[in-house]
């Protein structure tokens, strides 16, 4: 009998333990599960003259995109609307992937603390306030998808013609959302990269102005071939059986679409 308390505090102590190894390791999983996914910041700024336009691009160019590459960042895309849209000239979008949302917390701190950064964009830092280098400056931020979790160089950064279309899909309610983040997951990446539309990323909006929604962006060697593309796709077998699926009826309510080209300092 005098035994028995004593096995019964080692015997606490092992459920104690194992108790903790429950509970610990899922937590532990889905925290890498996370950090295991790129954070894609959308930067837009919007212009209205050819000198804002040039002092963007001067900034991204000689400041920006250097000092996020010795932050060890090294995939940011700077892109415009095609010539011909109605937003040419009027906007220029900046793609950067973060590996964390606590890297993409912590990047404004680093910028700050680079002393070339805040030497070589002097003139668009200290711009005057009757002189802004941009008119609005907007953040769209995303988690990407599980079935795509980093974002991908394209294999076109050699054609001088290449253009990017940039998707946003609305949904009605948050759950519509899930829904379509599913299909996604469950098939429709596959199709898209079987049918080499060159995915850059697909992420789940977390902060934007349209929300609740998805965006993805795609690319082509030109505009001819995201026309085949899309024909390829609206042909494709499996996807004429997933778009009919009943599980997956109305979960997208509005599309909008942006037809993007790079600069000529994007790393996309």
């Amino acid at each position: 009998m005098k035994h028995y308390p004593t096995m019964f505090k080692l015997r606490k102590k092992e459920i104690t333990f194992l108790m903790c190894i429950i509970f610990f390791v899922p937590a532990v999983s889905s925290f890498a599960q996370l950090t295991e996914k790129d954070i894609i910041e959308i930067k837009i700024y919007h212009i209205d003259t050819e000198e804002q336009e040039n002092t963007v691009d001067d900034y991204l160019e000689k400041a920006y995109l250097p000092a996020l590459e010795r932050a060890a960042i090294n995939s940011t895309g700077v892109l415009k609307p095609i010539e011909g849209d109605s937003l040419y000239g009027k906007k220029i979008y900046v793609l950067t992937p973060f590996s964390s949302l606590e890297n993409f917390g912590e990047i404004k701190e680093i910028l700050e603390t680079d002393q070339k950064y805040l030497e070589d964009g002097n003139e668009y830092l200290q711009a005057a306030h009757d002189k802004p280098p941009f008119e609005r400056m907007e953040t769209i931020l995303l988690n990407s998808f599980d079935g795509m979790p980093r974002l991908q160089l394209s294999d076109l950064v050699n054609s001088p013609h290449r253009v990017y279309e940039l998707r946003s899909y609305e949904a009605a309610t948050e759950n519509l959302l899930t829904n379509k983040v599913k299909m996604f997951n469950e098939g429709e990446i596959d199709i898209f990269e079987r049918l080499k539309f060159n995915p850059v990323f697909f992420g789940e909006v977390l902060a934007g102005s349209q929300m609740p929604n998805l965006m993805y962006m795609t690319g082509f060697v030109n505009q001819e071939s995201r026309d085949a593309h899309w024909k390829s796709f609206g042909e494709d077998p499996a996807w004429a059986e997933m778009s009919v699926m009943e599980e997956y009826q109305n979960n997208v309510s509005h599309i909008d679409i942006t037809m993007l080209q790079p600069t000529s300092y994007s790393k996309l």
